[in-house]
């Protein structure tokens, strides 16, 4: 049995759409769709469950806490972490069932942008999708695994407020073998048009600079946690 678990602050605007999407793709497998809803203030919660999610209301704005709340009520075999910002289609869950079944213990996905996007996206994506397959992680708005080896690595690590999903690839990749799969999803562009590239470099080499102590100060990652910028150049 697959369980989506999707991690949901202020997604009022797609988080149906989202749901829909896992429905379609799932198809006639047996699945589960868990909406950890966090803190959120639009109604998010309540229309993930009007469209077939299981709700989770939790108050705790961490999202390394926020998944890992989720794959404790979860009931599958398999984790499958999709943000709220996401949508997946049938190939992608074909290509992880074809990787779990050839003895993958989890792995990720190619990742497209909405558009607009800035024009420095499209040159480096090429780059880094290759780098992140070879390097064996993924971002987390697609992340899967087994749940027995999510359970052995314990889980996300809740002492760090971004990059979390980093820390969890590393650990599986250490207790078997993790594939970024060929095909992708289609992930929200609004950070990449609502920041200047200025601003994200600035923030990543903040985070860097101070390393993995600058992972647990949540006062140092804006671009996460932040009230979020109104996006005008991508869908509602």
């Amino acid at each position: 049995m697959l369980s989506f678990v999707v991690p949901a602050h202020d997604e009022a605007g797609s988080i149906a759409g989202v749901v829909a999407a896992i429905r379609v793709a799932a198809g006639v497998r047996p699945h589960e769709i868990v909406v950890v809803d966090d803190a959120s203030v639009d109604g998010t919660g309540a229309i993930a469950a009007a469209a077939g999610g299981r709700v989770l209301r939790i108050e705790g704005r961490h999202m390394a806490a926020t998944r890992n709340a989720g794959a404790r009520i979860a009931v599958g075999d398999v984790f499958v972490f999709v943000d709220a910002d996401t949508l997946i289609g049938p190939e992608v869950v074909a290509g992880l069932e074809r990787v779990l079944a050839a003895g993958a213990i989890g792995g990720g996905a190619g990742v497209r942008f909405d558009a607009p996007v800035p024009r420095w996206v499209p040159a480096v994506l090429p780059v880094l999708l290759p780098l992140a397959r070879l390097l064996r992680f993924t971002g987390g708005c697609f992340l899967f695994c087994r749940r027995d080896t999510f359970e052995a690595v314990g889980g996300f690590d809740e002492t760090l407020f971004a990059a979390e999903e980093i820390a969890l690839c590393r650990a599986l990749a250490r207790r078997g073998r993790f594939v970024v799969l060929r095909e992708t999803v289609l992930t929200s562009g609004r950070k990449l048009r609502t920041y200047s590239g200025g601003e994200l470099l600035r923030a990543m080499a903040r985070v860097l600079f101070a390393g993995r102590a600058g992972l647990r100060d949540r006062s140092r990652l804006d671009i996460w946690y932040a009230p979020r910028r109104p996006d005008r150049g991508g869908p509602p």
